[in-house]
């Protein structure tokens, strides 16, 4: 464990100061895209004008022979595109592969200045993090970075989750957390094949009534308690909790549900897999007019956030003050990225 006084001092002579708050950046939407594709490539620059943060995959869904030509792939399209306010991100091969390094090393020194943020799969603790807050340290100093390079845990493992805050807090290169729902159903050994969303089967029944009539069940989320805990680690440590993947392109209204709860519980954004879930995520993580009409009307009403009002009738105090500023504050970043949602909110 660092000390308080050496939390964020470079790990290596000459490689940039670690960042002491993160950059304030909207992260609707992180958007998966397969850099082995020649196809997918082409359309990088049109995508990144639409999308928060691409992100080239190198891990799942990659098949091992395609593996080298993602990583290539990936430098090839960094080197190709201008990405203006959007983030580029790399989720690398876990740290147990035959891939994971040769991905650090032949991607910092290749694009390190524009890279933003790496993902890195099935974290399991905070010794997971040390090692590449480390490697990285040493990479940007070997090779002039200007700025550091940020770190993204995935959730994925049982052990990870008991480790959550641990990691949250490992280092100052934490960009963040998504939950991974597929491994973690894996190694948690749940009951589902299902990447995300619910299940019909975990539910709860009504009281039974005395009658023959069939009694009401009501779905209960999978993932409530995890996100629950990754959010409140993440909070804590002054980090953003994402919520993940949704697997069924095809149900979209379920995926936006999904995508709702997560938001609503404190989860910055989520990871887009299809282009149809683009614009999903893009709704739902940005709040609704009326909300920061209303949030507006506190901040207003209590300019320095003490005392009390009445605002249509409701009580409203410092606690409420600080809810309206979150979402006060949510919708000028997204106002800065979309002019038209800007002009909804009276920006």
């Amino acid at each position: 464990m660092k000390t308080p006084r050496s939390f964020y001092e470079p790990l290596a002579v000459g490689a940039p100061a670690p960042y002491q708050t993160l950059p304030v950046q909207l992260e609707r939407m992180i958007h998966f895209v397969p850099p082995h594709n020649e196809k997918v490539r082409a359309k990088i620059p049109e995508l990144a004008t639409k999308v928060d943060v691409i992100l080239g995959n190198l891990e799942d869904a990659i098949p091992a022979d395609q593996k080298l030509a993602a990583r290539k792939g990936f430098i090839a399209m960094a080197e190709a595109t201008e990405f203006g306010d959007t983030g580029l991100w790399t989720r690398i091969n876990s740290l147990d592969s035959p891939w994971m390094l040769e991905d650090v090393l032949e991607i910092v020194p290749a694009v390190g200045d524009k890279l933003d943020v790496i993902m890195v799969p099935k974290v399991n603790g905070p010794w997971d993090i040390h090692y590449l807050d480390q490697l990285l340290a040493q990479l940007e100093a070997r090779h002039g970075l200007k700025k550091p390079i940020l770190l993204h845990a995935i959730l994925e493992t049982a052990q990870g989750v008991e480790n959550v805050s641990a990691i949250a807090s490992a280092s100052p290169r934490m960009h963040g957390m998504s939950l991974g729902p597929a491994d973690l159903a894996a190694s948690r050994g749940m009951k589902t094949t299902r990447v995300g969303g619910g299940h019909p089967l975990y539910r709860v029944l009504s009281d039974p009534d005395g009658s023959d009539a069939a009694r009401s069940a009501y779905q209960q989320d999978l993932w409530h308690y995890t996100i629950a805990r990754m959010v409140d680690a993440c909070v804590a440590a002054s980090i953003k909790a994402f919520y993940g993947p949704f697997g069924d392109f095809q149900d979209a209204e379920a995926c936006e549900a999904q995508f709702q709860n997560a938001f609503l519980m404190g989860c910055a954004g989520a990871w887009s897999l299809h282009p149809s879930q683009i614009d999903i995520a893009k709704r739902v993580f940005s709040p609704e007019a009326d909300e920061v009409d209303f949030a507006k009307k506190i901040l207003d009403a209590m300019p320095d956030g003490s005392g009390a009002v009445m605002i249509d009738g409701k009580m409203q105090d410092d606690a409420t003050w600080k809810q309206a500023k979150v979402i006060v504050d949510l919708a000028k970043a997204v106002a800065a990225k979309d002019p038209d949602q800007g002009a909804r909110y009276g920006f």
